[in-house]
């Protein structure tokens, strides 16, 4: 008779650090079929985690985190567990590490398969062989077996030899009833300003007539970081309960048009496709765009103009200003908060309402923790998206509750309707070039540009897609495009004659390495070049080719780069101001 076997040396214990710690997944369904939750781990994403879930401050440590070979010099092994209400449930977990030269190719694929039953699996990195083209670690993959499914993921790195971790921080439930939550959204208020318009909303709510709310931003708009992202975004949320306060019955409507990665310049853009779809007129117009808008060209005169151009619609919608936050606390309030404070609007500050009370400890009145506000580092959680949409909710209990005729209107000699009136003639705060622009594209045509497509003759539908209103289909952006496929490299251009005073290019960003850069010529003259790998992932960009004080008869010819004539370039659209 065989004793049992001798038990093998227990594994060392080995400091480690989470990056995600309880966080939320759901298999977004792809068009395969199968059920992925995406996140990102570049750009400083990875290193942002481990601060904030990790609490490492060690400068070492992170510079580590910035390329493969350094991950391979600080972590050991991979720990990976999830729960789901099937404890059953199989996925599969995937760390992908993207490629210098191919850049979602090239590169490592650390797996592991898991079930849903809170159990920890272990990656080691030992059992790998690296690839040459090994670059940064790019991107995490929960690939479930179920799609549109919510569950609780956890991934922590252990260290190798020589590495220490700080210890967790402990975290409290948030108690969104409590006085202090309360006392912390009332510091989101910025400016209560001319509330005429949300109260006429308001009222219409109330009195059984339609009303919509709209909003407009960058991803977190979209519902980055929410899960479900259709249903626990901060766009939602609000709906939700302005419809359950304010609506007699079910006579709320909504509209989210918010795309990852976008400013201003492409907002401005969108709005009247994104927005205006189908005939709607929305009552209410949410804009979030103050941690998008750094690399507008403008610095700031596109989004006065969107602003001004949704203030002076027909119907006379009222327009909220929303400022989000970085994870470093950081947005542009201080450069775009004029423009509101010029046209007296409502504005709310999510950067106002938390980051104060990151620093504090629990005993001095914090309520929550910078990882509990944070998915990433630049995206909320669901109880970051709950905080966005109760700041915005207290905003409308406070329009709700003003005073009807304002003191200031009173002296001025003007109902409220006639001072905005006034501002709109004023000298704008940032600037207004762009407050009719207009969208030209295979769809929306001009008839005074001349085109000329050359060997811009397909069509790209392989596009950046969101998910729109309270959907989680897919809807593409700029599917009426221009794509020059490398099928005719022998006229590798595209011309437009057009007369106007200002010309924006919107063209694809991508990661792929079949794409190729383009230059952009007007009269003659080299202006640009539109390279889709200098922000090297799948989106919209939006370059201002001319903004001049008249407008003037203007030749614009796009080449793609004689290098590049065997790659692909995708044109999404122009705006044009006449």
């Amino acid at each position: 008779m065989n004793g049992p076997a001798a038990p093998k040396d227990p594994e060392k214990k080995r400091p480690y650090f989470y990056i995600m710690k309880d966080k939320e997944i759901f298999g977004a369904k792809q068009e395969d079929g199968s059920a992925i939750h995406f996140i990102y781990e570049s750009d400083g994403r990875l290193i942002n985690s481990a601060q904030i879930v990790g609490n490492i401050t060690d400068e070492n440590m992170l510079r580590l985190l910035e390329t493969v070979e350094g991950f391979g010099k600080l972590v050991h092994s991979i720990g990976v567990s999830v729960e789901t209400d099937n404890p059953k449930e199989e996925m599969e977990f995937i760390f992908q590490m993207y490629g210098k030269k191919d850049l979602y190719g090239g590169g490592t694929n650390l797996r592991c398969s898991l079930t849903g039953d809170g159990m920890e699996r272990r990656i080691y990195l030992s059992d790998y062989t690296w690839t040459e083209d090994d670059y940064i670690p790019g991107q995490i993959k929960f690939i479930m077996s179920v799609p549109e499914k919510i569950g609780k993921a956890s991934v922590r790195f252990y260290l190798n030899d020589g590495y220490t971790a700080p210890e967790e921080v402990e975290e409290e439930a948030v108690d969104t009833k409590s006085e202090l939550y309360c006392t912390m959204i009332e510091r989101s208020l910025m400016n209560l300003g001319n509330t005429y318009r949300i109260r006429k909303a308001i009222e219409k709510a109330r009195a059984g007539k339609e009303v919509t709310l709209a909003y407009i931003g960058g991803s977190i708009t979209q519902g980055a970081g929410a899960t479900p992202i259709n249903t626990e975004c901060y766009a939602y949320k609000s709906y939700q309960l302005f419809k359950s306060r304010f609506a007699m019955r079910d006579n709320v409507k909504f509209v989210k048009a918010g795309v990852g990665g976008t400013p201003s310049e492409l907002g401005m853009l969108r709005f009247d496709r994104d927005v205006l779809r189908d005939g709607e007129k929305p009552d209410i117009v949410v804009v979030e765009f103050a941690v998008n808008d750094e690399g507008d060209e403008t610095k700031g005169d596109c989004y006065e103009s969107l602003v001004r151009k949704i203030l002076k619609l027909d119907w006379n919608p009222a327009v909220v200003l929303l400022f989000s936050v970085f994870a470093n606390d950081w947005n542009l309030q201080d450069r775009l908060s004029p423009v509101g404070r010029l046209y007296d609007l409502p504005m709310v500050s999510i950067k106002d309402t938390v980051v104060e009370q990151f620093t504090k400890k629990p005993n001095e009145g914090r309520v929550l923790t910078k990882n509990q506000f944070f998915y990433d580092m630049f995206h909320p959680s669901n109880l970051g998206h709950t905080i966005m949409a109760d700041c915005l909710q207290y905003l409308f209990e406070c329009c709700d509750l003003s005073e009807h005729a304002r003191l200031d209107a009173f002296e001025s000699g003007l109902t409220e309707e006639g001072m905005l009136a006034q501002q709109l003639q004023m000298k704008p705060a940032i600037g207004k070039s762009f407050e009719h622009v207009r969208l030209l594209d295979k769809k929306d045509v001009y008839d005074e540009a001349k085109i000329d497509a050359g060997g811009f003759c397909a069509t790209d539908d392989q596009l950046q897609s969101v998910e729109m209103d309270d959907r989680l289909e897919l809807t593409p952006e700029f599917p009426y495009n221009w794509m020059y496929d490398a099928t005719m490299p022998e006229n590798a251009a595209f011309t437009i004659r057009i007369h106007c005073k200002a010309l924006v290019l919107i063209f694809k960003d991508s990661g792929e390495v079949d794409v190729g850069k383009a230059y952009v010529d007007v009269d003659g003259e080299r202006r640009m070049t539109a390279d889709p790998h200098i922000n090297n992932w799948q989106h919209c960009n939006a370059m201002i080719v001319f903004n001049e004080d008249e407008g003037a008869d203007h030749t614009v010819r796009i080449e793609v780069a004689e290098e590049d004539r065997d790659k692909k370039f995708t044109i999404l659209g122009f705006g044009y101001v006449l």
